[in-house]
């Protein structure tokens, strides 16, 4: 196996194991391991028509001490739990979702990236309706799984200024739906815009408060921050996914000096931000350079030297050295796999 782990791209390579666990019958049964990369599925499965599907992100990182790395597991466990209740799916106790991590990730060493190469074992842990309706209805069965492959930095550009454009012709998520929880459903109502951007030649694109049109809510696949007058300013809606990478800047910023304020964040006041950037486990962090907004013919830009800015690349080398074991953890964020 000849892997270029410097070069590796964000997306899906075939690795040697997943693990599977079904909830039949009002109960979860036991763990499985398959080396299939193919679920077998009833046509009338409710993930198919319904949409009941939920999913994670979440990475396995290696040390310069050799030891394996997993970041906040309880944070994704819950967030998961959050989503199935928000679509009325079966909980996964985290009891079976930590069992599920550290055996999948125990199977497949061999493809968690040397340490210095910047790439990571990504986990994506998956629960799916697998039960038959017809009738629009929560299913009886449930498939939970996780599987893992390596992956690089989720936008091209990794810690370099990217490009983005407001979108304002599409909605990601409306107020008191999905928004909040990570759900498939998010995702493809977000298809269209982000196809639009990138022939555009933006590396993604920010979406507005649905009602309004007047507030930040997220940066694509990710949330948005900015900074300026010593603060990490990050939106708050009912319509965004709490990311756990963002939770995780915020305590950084908090404990170097700086100040943290989670509110609405309207567009005008991109053209006051000292630094802006996306956040979330795929990117980590994804400093802005310029942003574009078609409606207004106006364009904010950042990074004027190319470069991020100095808080990004604190809070960046901060929260990765502690991924990586760099850093002292005295939040208690790493769990080490043995």
């Amino acid at each position: 196996m000849k892997i270029d782990w410097k070069n590796l791209p964000f997306g899906y390579m075939p690795t040697d194991y997943n693990v599977r666990c079904y909830y039949r019958g009002g109960q979860w049964g036991e763990l499985e391991i398959t080396s299939s990369e193919y679920i077998p599925l009833h046509m009338a499965a409710t993930s198919l028509h319904y949409g009941q599907e939920a999913f994670e992100g979440m990475k396995a990182y290696m040390g310069q001490d050799r030891k394996i790395r997993i970041f906040r597991w309880q944070d994704n466990a819950g967030r998961m739990a959050n989503s199935a209740i928000g679509i009325k799916m079966a909980v996964v106790p985290d009891e079976l979702f930590h069992k599920a991590i550290i055996t999948v990730v125990n199977l497949n060493k061999k493809y968690i990236p040397p340490y210095g190469t910047g790439a990571a074992l990504y986990l994506r842990p998956l629960l799916i309706g697998t039960g038959a309706e017809v009738g629009v209805k929560p299913a009886s069965e449930y498939l939970f799984m996780i599987f893992v492959t390596p992956v690089g930095p989720y936008f091209k550009e990794g810690f370099k200024p990217m490009n983005m454009l407001i979108c304002r012709s599409f909605d990601r998520a409306a107020p008191m739906g999905t928004g909040h929880i990570k759900v498939g459903g998010n995702y493809a109502a977000s298809l269209v815009s982000l196809e639009k951007g990138h022939e555009q030649g933006y590396a993604s694109v920010i979406y507005l408060d649905a009602r309004e049109k007047k507030y930040i809510d997220e940066c694509g696949p990710a949330n948005f921050f900015g900074i300026k007058n010593n603060t990490y300013i990050t939106p708050d809606s009912s319509s965004i996914l709490p990311s756990i990478t963002n939770k995780s800047l915020m305590t950084l910023a908090g404990d170097i000096g700086i100040k943290v304020e989670k509110r609405p964040v309207p567009v005008d006041e991109l053209a006051s931000f000292d630094e802006v950037g996306a956040c979330g486990t795929a990117a980590v962090i994804s400093p802005i350079g310029k942003i574009f907004d078609p409606d207004t013919n106006i364009t904010y830009e950042y990074c004027k030297d190319g470069n991020p800015g100095p808080v990004s690349v604190n809070l960046y080398n901060k929260l990765t050295g502690i991924q990586y074991g760099d850093e002292p953890d005295p939040y208690g964020w790493i769990e080490i796999v043995d």
